[in-house]
């Protein structure tokens, strides 16, 4: 019963983020030495104390019951935010989270692009996620049909938007595949039905792969050293086994208990 009771407490201290939470989880007794910290799925509602943790970096929140971030506004030093699977709809607090550069707010009540209006002072954000397919994670504002080039258009800046690059090394490369994979999908189905097409042809021919040799000699003399140090490693692996196997038959005889003739 007095387990019970004190796991009851527990839970209900956590509701709230209070100075023995955060030592407890971090094992520092002074908040402002905490750098990093995980809170996550606790069933936490108060943000309580966080703000005292001044030199917090990275932060992660997901799947509470979290409505008011506005304990965060003085973590100016904070560059990775989670929010995910909370119940915020007010991100004005979060204005003042100047370091800020990742911030996922997936699966939460964000119902209009005037909800993020506020972010636009973030000059360091990279990264804005407000939705989550991997986890089914969505808010209001994303059933907007322009949503994307709404919020591209507000943040100018930012280099990944859902987890989706937009800009920087890789970002065309993945427009690409999206192009033809969309081209690709509309292409196989007409009238919701999948089209067979019978008269497809390679690109390539059938040895365009295949390995072709080099007529150069320097080339053709590498290959052939190649070949040879392949095969002498080849040796010598079978004959590493051997002694191998042999040791452990020998010592495995050195275990076994003498036997006396009586």
């Amino acid at each position: 019963m007095m387990d019970s009771k004190r796991d009851k407490d527990q839970d209900a201290d956590c509701e709230k983020i209070t100075p023995g939470l955060l030592k407890s989880r971090t094992g520092e007794f002074d908040l402002e030495s905490i750098l990093f910290l995980k809170l996550r799925g606790l069933g936490i509602v108060d943000l309580g104390c966080i703000g005292e943790c001044l030199n917090l970096e990275k932060l992660d929140l997901s799947g509470n019951n979290i409505t008011n971030v506005a304990p965060l506004a003085s973590l100016r030093l904070l560059s990775v935010l989670c929010l995910s699977s909370n119940r915020i709809s007010n991100l004005e607090p979060l204005r003042n989270c100047e370091g800020l550069q990742n911030l996922n707010l997936a699966g939460n009540i964000i119902s209009s692009i005037e909800n993020l209006q506020c972010l636009q002072l973030l000059r360091k954000l990279e990264s804005i996620r407000l939705k989550d397919n991997t986890y089914n994670y969505t808010n209001p504002v994303c059933r907007n049909a322009a949503y994307r080039n709404i919020v591209l258009e507000m943040f100018p800046h930012i280099k990944v938007l859902d987890g989706e690059r937009v800009v920087g090394r890789g970002s065309e490369l993945y427009q690409l595949c999206k192009d033809i994979d969309e081209t690709i999908k509309a292409g196989s189905y007409k009238n919701g039905q999948l089209v067979e097409h019978t008269d497809c042809k390679p690109w390539v021919e059938d040895n365009y792969w295949e390995l072709k040799r080099s007529n150069n000699a320097i080339i053709e003399e590498a290959y052939k050293q190649f070949n040879d140090v392949l095969h002498e490693c080849r040796l010598l692996n079978n004959r590493a086994s051997h002694v191998i196997s042999q040791t452990e038959r020998s010592m495995s005889l050195k275990k076994q208990p003498k036997q006396y003739a009586i």
